[in-house]
């Protein structure tokens, strides 16, 4: 529903304007929704509404209606009910005003409150039972209770319906009050014995949209004979009461009468009207007397309405209306409201200014409503009604804020009832101040002591000045002037607090550069114009025990000696030298004392307190020592003191040579050389240094070299054999005959197995493990592991029985060896290959050692065996070459000065430049194989060793040029291991 505005306004006195606007909205509308254009309908500015502070003036009542100042808009605060705010009552309606400042301006604003259906009818009881005699006539009447519906009009209580209407009708009666009366009458007679219960739903229905009802359950217990039923003396009854009327007054008595007798003819009396405030007020006795039961208000409700009932035992009834009237009486005093009022006024304001608008209300009536007010005399305000229930307070002359600053205003007003009651209320105005007075300092100069070398930020003392004035006028802030203090601005050293005056020190002073200064410091009050005044102020700085004294003389220097002489011959008193010093402090802080704090001869010498005089307090003997060292403590006057020390040498002698003789032996203090330590750690740092990275890099070398190894180890490579260059001689003389030839057979595996030798045997047999598989270590690596003198496999000289007869050592046509010598290295398992008898390899001690002959001879054997035996060895296979076989004599081997092969050497001996040529080839391959991998290293070395081997039993024709000396052997070897 869109507000109804009804607009009208009216020009009011002293430039009051007050105007009306009336407004009409529904209830329950939600929060927020417009009422009305404030703007438009008052003809005002959104401007206006902001500057004039507008807002809304509701008494005491709750504020539904919020004023929105920027768009000027009405808007809802809080739902409205008109059935909790009215009640009964219409119209409904909400008065407020609009009060505006600058100038005070009040509107009356008006809003009508208009009703839907928001209420259902409700019955109090859900249901009532009745007892009706069988001999009930056609006709009787039975009051029900009526339902309430909050609503009012249309949407109010409408109509009721009965079912169902076998036996009874309903029947409406309209009442004064607008309301209702509701009976049911009997249309068919009742039968007890046919029916004896019956149950009926009473419907109340209301005119609203949608439409709303509400239900009651009847229950009715049919009784015999009773049929007449009671009737009231009158209709109406008519009473009043006063409103301050105590608990059980009687307001009156009302009578009913039935014609029968007996039980049937008793009657009792109950108020039918179903409102429960009207129950909790008033009471009804058995016998008619109406008794105020609560208290009651003339201002909430002016006129009471009771429907009282009459009943017999047999259950009829009749039914009469009762009406009280309240009267009033001058029981509320006026109520005042301020609506706007301001807390101050300049004291130039014109007369006639509004200072103040109230608003003032006595719930009473008639007289007692009427309100007159006043205010206190002797003061420059007085009160004027504007309208009806409205006040303005207004200046009437001039104000002084020096002759009165504050001003209390009592409003007082009084209605007209007797007795008269009335209420006042009081207003502080404060008036506002003018800024005429400037700050005063309360002394005319300062002056502050501080002592030097104070903290930077020390508060040094407080500037005050006072201003006459009030408010921003007397707030008084400290400026401090620029000025100069030896060429310096005064702010390097002080600043003050601008609000509390406080002089804090910037800097921390020395008294020994600057002992006093002095500054301007400008008070100034926030007035408009500003008003200053000025106050000079004096700083003077105080000493403090600061500075030990220092030592003029004697001068202490650390690359010479200094030193007083004093001869021999001094008597006592003695001037020996005059320690002089001073402190640059002042006062008692630079008063100075001596005392004597080590001599190497206390006995001799002593110092002045006072003056620093070193003087002889005995006579020097030639005993005395000749360097006397003295220490001087020097110590100030002040709290605490200060100190200082200085060191007097003196020599005690005659002569200045006696003096020099002595002065090499002087010993001098020497101060501890930190850089001495510092190098001392710093080569101890460095040293462990070095010492952990080595033992770092050995470890890793040897980690690196043990798992080269084991890769080795485990290589699945067809073994090659390899012949070793070891011999032994049994006699000490003979010629290339005598020679053991030593076959040894290993595996690659064989490096942690035992080494045994074989007994006596008719023939050589080359032992080898089937069951060892493995891959030849590089030549040059075992070459080197049976060179060391500590290798397992360094032969070891036989015992005594190991020699030969001289039948018995080999030749080129004798038989051959009676002995063979089997070297084997077995697998880790640990199984031997089956041979001859096994004998311990090196024991007993070697008899003779071997010649030069002997050797060559066993070097050449050692190559013509291994010729013998490569004829035999097919690709990939070890064959046992016919130099083993039963049938093998000595016969069989090629003239073995044709040339020399020596095992585990790329050296051979030949005449044959074709010969030494592929020597030459052998020893380039073999360096490139050592960069190749295990496996094709391998293959390379026997194809490599099967062709030297097939060219050596190819016929010489040539002899050797030259052959190696066992002598030249062994130094070639340790070449090689170098």
């Amino acid at each position: 529903m869109r507000p109804q505005v009804l607009l009208f306004f009216s020009v009011l006195c002293l430039s009051s304007v007050l105007g009306q606007v009336s407004y009409s909205i529904p209830e329950e509308m939600a929060k927020g929704s417009l009422v009305g254009n404030i703007v438009q309908d008052l003809g005002l500015g959104v401007k206006r509404l902001q500057t004039g502070k507008a807002r809304i003036h509701t008494g005491d009542s709750t504020e539904y209606i919020h004023l929105n100042k920027e768009k000027g808009l009405l808007v809802i605060k809080e739902k409205i009910d008109r059935e909790a705010l009215c009640g009964q009552t219409t119209p409904c309606a909400l008065h407020f005003q609009i009060a505006l400042e600058n100038p005070i301006e009040i509107f009356q604003i008006t809003v009508e409150i208009t009703d839907i259906n928001d209420n259902a009818p409700v019955f109090e009881k859900q249901e009532r039972r009745f007892e009706i005699s069988e001999s009930a006539i056609i006709g009787s009447k039975f009051m029900l209770e009526k339902a309430i519906d909050h609503d009012i009009g249309l949407n109010g209580l409408q109509s009721y319906t009965l079912k169902p209407n076998d036996h009874f009708v309903l029947k409406l009666h309209s009442q004064s009050d607008g309301g209702k009366k509701v009976e049911m009458i009997l249309q068919k007679p009742l039968d007890r014995e046919k029916q004896e219960f019956a149950s009926l739903l009473l419907t109340a229905v209301d005119g609203g949209e949608p439409q709303r009802s509400g239900t009651m359950q009847i229950h009715i217990a049919v009784l015999d004979a009773n049929d007449n039923a009671p009737v009231f003396t009158q209709h109406i009854y008519k009473a009043s009461v006063k409103e301050n009327a105590v608990t059980g007054t009687l307001i009156t008595k009302v009578s009913a009468s039935d014609v029968d007798k007996g039980s049937n003819g008793e009657v009792s009396y109950v108020i039918g009207n179903s409102m429960r405030s009207i129950s909790k007020l008033f009471h009804v006795t058995e016998d008619g007397h109406i008794i105020l039961n609560g208290l009651i208000d003339y201002e909430k409700a002016k006129k009471y309405e009771i429907d009282i009932e009459a009943v017999d035992r047999g259950g009829l009834s009749d039914s009469s209306k009762v009406v009280i009237d309240v009267g009033d009486i001058n029981d509320n005093s006026p109520v005042i409201n301020i609506i706007s009022s301001s807390n101050s006024i300049e004291e130039d304001s014109r007369p006639n200014t509004v200072v103040a608008a109230m608003s003032v209300h006595d719930p009473d009536s008639e007289e007692n409503g009427k309100v007159r007010c006043v205010i206190d005399k002797n003061i420059p305000f007085t009160i004027t009604p504007t309208s009806s229930n409205f006040y303005s307070i207004v200046t009437d002359s001039e104000l002084d804020r020096e002759r009165s600053s504050e001003y209390n205003i009592t409003v007082t007003c009084s209605d007209e009832g007797v007795p008269s009651l009335s209420s006042s209320v009081t207003l502080t105005l404060q008036i506002s101040d003018v800024n005429d007075n400037a700050p005063v300092f309360e002394s005319s100069s300062y002056e502050g002591y501080i002592v030097e070398n104070n903290t930077p930020g020390l508060s040094v003392f407080t500037v005050r000045a006072r201003d006459a004035d009030w408010n921003q006028n007397a707030r008084v802030s400290y400026i401090l002037e620029d000025s100069f203090v030896n060429g310096v601005s005064v702010s390097s050293y002080v600043s003050i607090s601008a609000d509390s005056g406080v002089i804090h020190a910037v800097c921390s002073f020395d008294y020994e550069q600057i002992k006093d200064f002095h500054f301007r410091v400008k008070a100034q009050d926030g007035g408009s114009p500003p008003l200053s005044s000025n106050v000079t102020v004096k700083i003077l700085i105080q000493d403090q025990n600061d500075n030990p004294p220092q030592v003029l003389y004697p001068v202490q220097t650390g690359g010479s000696l200094v030193a007083e002489m004093v001869p021999r011959s001094a008597d006592v008193g003695y001037l020996v030298t005059k320690v002089v010093a001073v402190d640059v402090d002042s006062g008692q802080n630079a008063w100075l004392s001596y005392k004597l704090q080590k001599a190497t001869d206390r006995a001799l010498f002593e110092v002045g307190l006072q003056n620093g005089e070193i003087r002889t307090i005995r006579q020097v003997t030639d005993k005395d020592a000749v360097k006397q060292r003295l220490t001087v403590i020097l110590e100030d006057n002040g709290q605490p003191s200060r100190s200082a020390t200085v060191i007097v040498n003196v020599v005690v002698a005659d002569s200045f040579p006696e003096v020099l003789s002595e002065f090499t032996d002087f010993t001098q203090d020497k101060e501890y050389n930190d850089n001495l330590t510092f190098y001392l750690v710093l080569a101890l740092a460095v040293v462990s240094f070095l010492f952990i990275t080595c033992l770092v890099v050995i470890i890793s070398v040897k980690i690196y070299r043990w798992r080269q190894s084991r890769i080795m180890f485990h290589s699945n490579l067809p073994v090659i054999p390899y012949y070793p260059p070891r011999y032994s001689d049994t006699l000490g003389t003979g010629t290339l005959q005598h020679v053991y030839n030593y076959e040894v057979c290993r595996t690659t595996d064989s490096r942690k197995s035992d080494c045994k030798f074989g007994g006596a045997g008719t023939q050589n047999v080359l032992i080898m493990d089937p069951s060892s598989t493995g891959t030849m270590q590089r030549i040059q690596s075992e070459k080197s592991i049976l060179d060391e003198p500590d290798s397992p496999l360094e032969q070891k000289p036989p015992n005594n029985d190991w020699r030969f007869t001289q039948g018995q050592r080999p030749g080129p046509s004798g038989p051959h060896m009676p002995y063979g010598t089997h070297i084997r290295w077995t697998p880790k398992s640990g199984t031997s290959a089956t041979g001859g008898p096994e004998v311990a390899m090196g024991t007993g001690p070697w008899p003779q050692p071997p010649t030069e002959a002997e050797q060559l001879q066993a070097l050449m054997a050692a190559a013509n065996e291994v010729s013998e035996a490569t004829a035999t060895l097919g690709p990939g296979t070890m064959g046992l070459s016919t130099r083993y076989s039963p049938q093998f004599t000595l016969q069989h081997v090629p003239d073995y000065r044709q040339n020399v092969y020596i095992p585990g050497s790329t050296a051979t001996l030949t005449s044959n430049p074709q010969q030494q040529q592929q020597q030459q080839q052998a020893t380039a391959q073999q360096a490139a194989q050592q960069a190749l991998p295990p496996a094709q290293m391998a293959a390379q070395m026997s194809a490599q060793m099967s062709a030297q081997m097939s060219a050596q039993m190819s016929p010489q024709p040539e002899p050797p040029k030259a052959a190696q000396t066992p002598a030249s052997k062994k130094k070639s070897t340790k070449k090689e291991k170098k």
